[in-house]
């Protein structure tokens, strides 16, 4: 059995601001507000939330392959 991350660190892709965060484990997170610019992040297609495509790890059910909202 493998082991699951459940810290990210999301990158805005608007500001560069970098901020670690831990993961829900039994869901996706769709929206996500920088704490510099304010920004809100959202998934980029193809992806199920914002850890997928902002962080430095995916979120944990696509890790196990097994995504809440149907994505993995």
């Amino acid at each position: 059995m493998s082991t699951v991350n459940l810290i990210s660190t999301l990158s805005c892709p608007h500001c560069g601001h970098r901020k670690t965060e831990t993961m829900p484990t039994d869901a996706c997170v769709w929206f996500y507000e920088c704490e510099q610019c304010h920004t809100v992040l959202k998934p980029l297609p193809g992806d199920c939330c914002v850890f997928c495509s902002y962080g430095s790890a995916p979120c944990p059910p696509m890790q196990v392959g097994s995504s809440p909202c149907g994505c993995g």
